[in-house]
């Protein structure tokens, strides 16, 4: 199989920009060319590109996982710079849509590049066979599309475009490579206009524009029933096209309106009636695009308040109003169910209930989705072969939790199919297929294929095995095949075979509550369900990791003023972090997205971590007026200090080194830095330089629990409870408590902040010792019990809790 060490990117806009990023956040170094801007000479030759690359260290949300990782790419031109395409394996084409010129640039790249190097396009809406046309034997072998979604770093799904003529090797050879090192999910498309997602992804976005229109909705209504009732994005629908713009969305439908053939212009497919409505058109025309432009259907405007009001449109006048709360019973019902299934079915009247009279919610729903049911049949084979490509299109282009077919499993096919029957609508000749073949589900569980499920193939009319590369895999695959060991309401033990046993967390947002703790604390004792194993992961497939602690539970306690409960709670913490930490048995914890406070001192304590590369990691206790009390504080000065040591053999508690140290540590604790990916992470001393991190979030618990038998095979030996900690003491302290006084001047922080952060200080200094005195771990754990004990009877520190629990943000009292 071919390697791929360099690329080459040609075209620095937005996606080519933003393209090269995701290379360098996979430490893959990259050229960015793009052209040569009229009568420059010198630097100013690379002006483009090096604008483009420019504009890509600024974005928002981060398109490199550190500022660092940017002297990776080396900016260029198309008139002085390609010879350094014969250096690269891969060649990817990213420059404007348009036929002519991007073949004019491939002409010169055929030119120099060397025979069997791949080269792809990154086109949304031309054919990738039409642009290669006439080229060379090889170049054609090694050309195919590939289309990133943007942001590249943010959107997992990679289309892969073959043509007729394409090399197998080639389309393995970038698949393997995407899916590991980019963190990529492959869907292969075919050869249509706008390949699968933005096909099947415009579609629905048309329709949901033609309902609101005949059932006289608002934007506001609309986006209050196609977020995250139905498992789609928080933005649903007006609000995910302007962080688009609305200017890429006309874009892609201009692509779908029509197809070429010959002379004359062909429907594309049978619901070609569906086109950007006036509205909308007379929007682009005022240049109301959206976040970039400031204003779309909805905007920011300066409140009197603290916080900036948004407006959302009334497509009616085409006027902005402040934001209108949507009115729909059924939905207010529909947000106390957990699951989405359940939930989708209740919002349908398919729980048995029926649907109901004027609920306008189920009656938009129903017609929403029947429609995007039948026009995802109706696509196979044109679009994919199987519903798989179109189902994984969909989750992770635009965010779906569930694709089209599996919401309709969701809903039940026989029960949606009878009543689309009944009242009249296009039925999918390839629904009627399954249903004629017997079958009830597009679906099927199935322990024993990797990725846990069948499918029913429309071709072979049967199920076969869906298929996925080796490595993929989840917790929730190993239950169907291994089984669960022990469970509770908040965490299970599940069997990953080969003498590895999972600890997953399933508590709402997992939090960290006494149920968790307990299966850790029965899990990693003698006798306990643990003896069966040699090693332990601790990771989950929800989308974060775990928020902290249960503040719930910890705020009940402090308003009935149940000290002794209090207390115990923090000893046990602690005994759970300490059990991870000394555990005889190697444990790998594998963090992902949130991960915060009490998930930071889990993690802190593992002998090793396997984290995916997009981590929010943070010790955020202040922000609730807490301070790290399960070990957390003592992690990072047992980080601080070792690294001090490092530096400086026998330095003690005195030495410079480790008074940097230690202001670096108490800042990221005192001021609740929270790292926005991996690498960032390890900058924060949150990972070792020995902690592996996965680019692919499907791979994580694969490379933990190879991590896991690693440590095994190597004879693990667990670390001894430190005694010979050299405490800061006295000196760091002062230097400490000076640098919170000179912000407290300079009215950085609050009064209240200033204590939060001097009880941090000491805690982390040892408490006013003399620089150097032998402290032990359990020591340290006492200062942070009686800390955090101490906030807890602060009643700016209750405020605080009450605030965040009750908006989820913090309060800066």
């Amino acid at each position: 199989m071919k390697h791929i060490h360099k690329v080459a990117v040609l075209g620095a806009g937005t996606m080519g920009a933003r393209i090269a990023a995701h290379f360098a956040n996979a430490g893959i170094a990259s050229s960015l060319l793009d052209i040569v801007p009229p009568d420059a000479d010198g630097p100013a030759r690379n002006k483009i590109a090096a604008a483009g690359l420019d504009a890509a260290k600024k974005s928002k949300p981060a398109a490199f996982m550190d500022a660092s990782l940017a002297r990776l790419i080396t900016i260029g031109n198309f008139d002085d710079d390609l010879k350094r395409l014969a250096e690269v394996d891969w060649i990817i084409e990213a420059v404007v849509e348009n036929l002519d010129l991007k073949r004019a640039l491939l002409r010169k790249v055929e030119a120099i590049r060397k025979p069997g190097t791949i080269i792809t396009t990154n086109t949304s809406g031309l054919p990738v066979g039409k642009i290669a046309e006439g080229f060379s034997d090889d170049f054609r072998r090694s050309w195919f599309g590939t289309h990133f979604f943007n942001p590249p770093r943010y959107m997992r799904l990679l289309e892969i475009i073959p043509t007729p003529d394409t090399d197998r090797d080639a389309i393995d050879a970038v698949s393997r490579f995407c899916d590991i090192h980019l963190g990529k999910g492959i869907v292969l498309a075919k050869d249509t206009p706008n390949f699968i997602g933005n096909r099947v992804g415009t579609f629905s976005v048309l329709n949901v524009m033609r309902l609101m229109q005949e059932m006289d909705l608002s934007i506001e209504d609309v986006d209050a029933l196609t977020g995250q009732a139905l498992g789609w994005p928080r933005s649903a629908t007006f609000r995910t096209i302007d962080l688009v713009g609305l200017d890429i969305l006309g874009h892609v439908v201009s692509n779908m309106t029509r197809v070429v053939t010959g002379d004359s212009a062909a429907q594309l497919d049978e619901r070609s009636d569906l086109k950007l409505p006036d509205f909308y058109k007379q929007m682009l025309e005022r240049k109301w695009l959206g976040d970039k432009t400031k204003g779309g259907f909805y905007k920011k405007a300066k409140s009197t308040g603290q916080e900036d009001e948004r407006l959302a449109l009334d497509w009616k006048t085409l006027e902005y109003h402040p934001r209108k709360k949507p009115k729909f019973p059924a939905l207010d019902m529909a947000k106390n169910v957990e699951q989405t299934a359940a939930r989708l079915k209740m919002l349908l009247g398919l729980d048995g209930s029926g649907p109901q009279k004027n609920d306008r919610a189920g009656a938009f729903l129903w017609s929403a989705l029947s429609d995007l049911w039948t026009y995802s049949a109706n696509r196979i084979p044109e679009i994919s072969d199987s519903i798989v490509e179109i189902d994984r299109a969909m989750r992770l282009g635009f965010n779906w939790e569930l694709g089209p077919f599996e919401l309709w499993d969701a809903a039940g096919v026989e029960a949606t199919i009878e009543r689309m029957k009944k009242e009249d609508r296009p039925i999918a000749a390839n629904v009627e297929q399954l249903l004629a073949a017997g079958k009830k589900t597009w679906y099927l569980d199935d322990p024993k294929a990797a990725s846990g499920r069948e499918y029913f193939d429309l071709g072979a009319v049967a199920y076969k095995a869906v298929a996925v590369p080796s490595g993929v895999w989840s917790v929730d695959v190993a239950k169907k095949s291994n089984g669960v060991v022990k469970k509770n309401s908040g965490a299970s033990v599940v069997d990953l075979g080969d003498g590895v046993a999972c600890i997953e967390f399933h508590s709402k947002m997992n939090t960290i509550g006494t149920d968790i703790v307990q299966l850790i604390l029965q899990t990693m004792k003698s006798g306990g369900p643990g003896d069966a194993f040699d090693a332990f992961v601790i990771t989950n497939d929800a989308t974060n990791f775990s928020v902290g602690a249960n503040l719930m539970l910890l705020l009940m306690s402090i308003q009935e003023e149940e000290w002794d409960d209090v207390d115990l709670a923090i000893r046990t913490f602690q005994g759970m972090t300490q059990a991870i930490k000394f555990s005889p048995k190697p444990v790998v914890v594998a963090p992902f997205g949130l991960t915060l406070g009490g998930g930071t001192e889990i993690s802190l304590h593992a002998p090793a971590l396997q984290p995916h590369a997009e981590l929010y990691m943070g010790l955020v206790e202040v922000g609730v007026g807490l301070l790290p009390g399960a070990g957390g504080c003592k992690e990072m000065l047992l980080r601080a200090v070792d690294s001090a040591e490092s530096i400086r053999p026998g330095g003690r508690g005195e030495s410079v080194e480790l008074m940097e140290a230690m202001k670096r540590i108490f800042e990221t604790i005192a001021t609740a830095k929270v790292a926005t990916s991996a690498p960032e992470a390890r900058g924060l001393g949150f990972l070792r330089d020995s902690d592996n991190i996965t680019m692919n979030r499907e791979r994580v618990l694969s490379d933990a629990k190879a991590r896991a038998l690693e440590m095994v095979r190597a004879g693990y030996e667990p670390p001894q409870p430190r005694t010979d900690i050299p405490a800061p003491g006295e000196n760091t302290l002062a230097a400490l408590k000076m640098g919170v006084h000179l912000m407290r001047q300079g009215d950085y922080i609050t009064e209240y902040e200033v204590k939060l952060a001097t009880k941090i200080a000491e805690v982390l200094c040892g408490g006013n010792v003399t620089p150097g005195t032998p402290v032990s771990e359990q020591y340290i754990l006492d200062l942070e019990r009686e800390g955090f004990k101490s906030l807890c009877g602060e009643k700016k520190t209750q405020e605080r809790i009450q605030y965040t629990l009750k908006t989820g943000k913090t309060l800066r009292n």
